[in-house]
């Protein structure tokens, strides 16, 4: 199989099913949010709160990965996380991202930047203790982004933890915490046949937005 092979071919807009979707609207981003994450609950196989986090290290060399979206509202998008990570220690360095959720189901993407703030120590409580036993376990046992010897010093860890524990309550690790990204802009994308797609930006101006149409 040659690397032209395993390419797929630019849509095929027979049906032009995108060209019949009223436009792109919206007074602010919170609301059509929370419309398009509805959507993609409806459509998507996998994970519709999975994203994309984009940060860059102290050289500025970027990096991604995706983690799930956890919880939103006008203050941000949160999620949680290993602040000795290296996504931890890029979020706590920079204190800036970017957040990239794709649903390909739907042909549609929302790109967010800004600024990094940590949640509350009663939020990531909260949240924490809402996790299954074995995940808060995990939270103790990984040493997240550092050199694994093997599987087995990994196992080893989760059964050390898991006596020390025993069956009381798992307490949040001191490390462990939730990041909110404090969008400065977001922007809609929806595929429209032809690469002409429907772009819509929203820029933070105070305590509001100022809405744009862009270009595809």
């Amino acid at each position: 199989m040659s690397r032209s092979d395993l390419i797929p071919p630019s849509p095929d807009y027979a049906d032009a099913h995108a060209a019949h979707e009223a436009d792109i609207d919206g007074a602010e981003p919170f609301d059509l949010f929370g419309q398009w994450l509805m959507d993609a609950r409806a459509k998507e196989p996998n994970d519709p709160n999975a994203m994309t986090v984009a940060t860059v290290d102290e050289d500025g060399l970027p990096d991604a990965r995706m983690v799930l979206l956890k919880d939103f509202d006008a203050q941000g998008f949160v999620f949680y996380t290993n602040t000795q990570s290296h996504k931890g220690r890029q979020l706590l360095g920079a204190r800036k991202a970017a957040l990239l959720f794709h649903w390909k189901s739907l042909r549609r993407q929302v790109r967010i930047r800004g600024t990094v703030e940590m949640v509350s120590d009663a939020e990531a409580d909260e949240y924490f203790a809402s996790r299954a036993r074995n995940s808060q376990i995990g939270a103790w046992a990984s040493e997240q982004s550092q050199p694994l010897e093997g599987r087995f010093a990994l196992e080893k860890r989760v059964a050390e933890f898991g006596l020390k524990f025993g069956i009381g309550t798992v307490p949040r690790p001191p490390h462990w915490t939730g990041f909110r990204i404090v969008p400065l802009s977001i922007e809609f994308w929806r595929d429209k046949p032809f690469r002409l797609h429907d772009r819509l930006k929203f820029d933070r101006a105070g305590v509001g937005w100022v809405k744009s149409k862009l270009y595809p």
